[in-house]
């Protein structure tokens, strides 16, 4: 007999029998990396790394390991990111802290934060940075933790957003990162200028909203995926505020969704960025639009 947690109700259960269980109902369900999923949610209740659990296969659970696993694991067959059940992710090496507040952070964001380092470094390190719909803080954190000179600023709307932010800024880049509630559709910061603007905005247009699988559309920020229109609102807003407040030679880059690059590269072009470039990510997609003032 399954329950909605699926097979697991044997009232015995080892390391390797409850993975194989888990994991065979998860596959069952259409769930890629099954598997992978079912370890990193046990190793987490036992508190071991997946390791530990290849040593302890034929370790014994108790009753409470057991029901917490199935807890964590019901949550994953409703379509919750596993990153929100785990509480963490990886992004450029560096262990975050995300919840529901904020979008689970990306390889291919990883791409951004390359290229601003790119940026950074053939100028010595020491810019000054504006991380615009900072989210969980991944992309000012990376930038401070890899460019030590660097000063680095990060604004988002959501102060739940910035609260995480905040979390993940005090335990790896301790001082180093200014957190601001900011809109950036307003005037954010006024009077001030950066040498270096870089964002992963809101993109995802309100139809192509609807049709995102479900562990985004029902779990992910909706104010953070989707701008309700056409997917171009911020980038809009990103190229004038780069127009307006980068300092000269200073650079401007962001993250655009599938078949926006062209669209972006022409706002910024329209908007008299020079040396405006797309930069495709590991699958080959368009991926990070840039330009330069002057």
């Amino acid at each position: 007999m399954e329950t909605s947690s699926g097979p697991l109700t044997a009232t015995r259960h080892t390391v390797l029998s409850l993975l194989g269980a888990a994991a065979d109902h998860l596959r069952s369900r259409g769930f890629d990396e099954a598997r992978l999923h079912v370890e990193l949610l046990l190793a987490h209740v036992l508190r071991l790394t997946r390791m530990g659990l290849y040593l302890q296969f034929d370790r014994p659970l108790t009753s409470t390991e057991v029901v917490a696993f199935k807890e964590l694991f019901r949550r994953r067959l409703a379509h919750e990111p596993l990153q929100y059940i785990l509480g963490e992710t990886a992004f450029m090496g560096l262990t975050l802290a995300v919840s529901r507040d904020v979008l689970v952070p990306r390889p291919e964001t990883e791409l951004l934060v390359e290229r601003a380092m790119a940026f950074a470094n053939a100028r010595g390190g020491a810019v000054s940075v504006l991380d615009a719909c900072t989210g969980s803080g991944c992309i000012a954190i990376a930038i401070a933790h890899f460019l030590p000179g660097a000063v680095v600023t990060g604004i988002d709307i959501s102060e739940a957003a910035l609260a995480v932010a905040r979390e993940n800024a005090g335990r790896l880049v301790p001082g180093r990162v200014e957190l601001t509630a900011a809109d950036l559709l307003g005037e954010p910061l006024p009077g001030r200028s950066f040498d270096l603007i870089v964002s992963n905005p809101p993109y995802v247009s309100a139809g192509e909203f609807e049709e995102l699988e479900p562990e985004v559309r029902e779990f992910e920020p909706r104010i953070a995926t989707t701008d309700g229109a056409d997917g171009l609102t911020f980038h809009r807003r990103l190229a004038v505020l780069a127009r307006d407040r980068l300092t000269p030679g200073g650079a401007v880059m962001v993250e655009t969704g599938f078949g926006q690059a062209t669209q972006v590269a022409e706002l910024f072009a329209a908007a008299g960025l020079t040396g405006v470039c797309i930069t495709p990510d590991y699958a080959g997609i368009p991926r990070v639009v840039e330009g330069r003032l002057g």
